[in-house]
């Protein structure tokens, strides 16, 4: 297995959730799921975290276990020479940008920037949707702004506010929604229509929309197998990762399981 999103935050207690992991406690972890490979996603804008997650820092761990470790490089838009440092860490192997939580509209125009110079350097770009956080409407249309503006992106979406969207009642609080997904959701709509839109399943947000309407699931998974990729969002000691029991357990083809646990990130990461 692949997995797509993970963190290491070496300067964070990680406050309300545990200690934040070292390199060596990440791949115990990925030895104990069976994941062969992980993404080392930065965060390096001041909305993240407590901490930051230095790019400097995940190619550090990369260098350490190159066979194990996929590099991200991570940026603020907002930042001076943002476009250079993507450049020079593609240069030293980047693999993908992300994770993109920063606090301005999904479609700001440095965002918009930074996007369209990853599709340029067939660089993924990994971002989290939240209130406050690449914040969008209902329908989301400023990220099918950003999709269409940015057609030679890869995207790969995450967050609750992403995946709270998978009902057509979405509010856009956010958060964990329970019960029955609503008809009309601008997921589904977004990934069929798309082809550069991918979204992974970690964290709580992805597990809880993949289980919380099981017959909406089985037909969503139908729809959008190629387009869901394996990741945890794993960064602190003693986190479960429900995902890796998901996608190993759940009832579905084995074609689809093997695409969601490693294909789909192969195809997207070129590896």
């Amino acid at each position: 297995m692949i997995d797509i999103h993970t963190h290491l935050i070496p300067h964070s207690a990680a406050s309300g959730y545990g200690r934040c992991v070292t390199p060596e406690e990440l791949i115990g972890a990925m030895d104990r799921w069976g994941v062969t490979q992980a993404a080392v996603l930065p965060l390096e804008s001041p909305e993240c975290d407590t901490e930051y997650g230095l790019s400097a820092e995940a190619f550090a761990a990369y260098e350490r276990f190159p066979d194990r470790l996929i590099p991200f490089v991570g940026v603020d838009p907002r930042q001076q020479r943002a476009l250079d440092k993507i450049r020079h860490y593609h240069q030293r192997g980047a693999r993908g940008y992300g994770e993109h939580k920063c606090g301005l509209a999904m479609d700001d125009p440095r965002s918009i920037a930074l996007f369209q110079l990853c599709g340029e350097l067939r660089l993924p770009v990994l971002f989290h949707i939240d209130p406050g956080i690449n914040y969008d409407e209902v329908g989301l249309p400023r990220l099918e702004r950003t999709l269409k503006e940015c057609s030679n992106t890869k995207f790969i979406a995450h967050g609750p506010a992403w995946w709270s969207a998978i009902s057509g009642d979405d509010d856009r609080a956010g958060g964990y929604p329970s019960g029955q997904v609503k008809p009309g959701g601008a997921v589904a709509r977004l990934l069929s229509d798309y082809p550069n839109l991918h979204a992974d399943i970690s964290s709580g947000s992805g597990h809880n929309a993949l289980t919380r309407d099981p017959a909406f699931t089985k037909g969503f998974l139908a729809r959008h197998w190629r387009k869901l990729i394996l990741g945890t969002d794993f960064f602190w000691v003693g986190y479960v990762a429900p995902q890796i029991e998901w996608v190993t357990t759940a009832p579905m083809p084995d074609e689809w399981r093997r695409a969601i646990a490693e294909g789909n990130a192969r195809r997207l990461l070129g590896l």
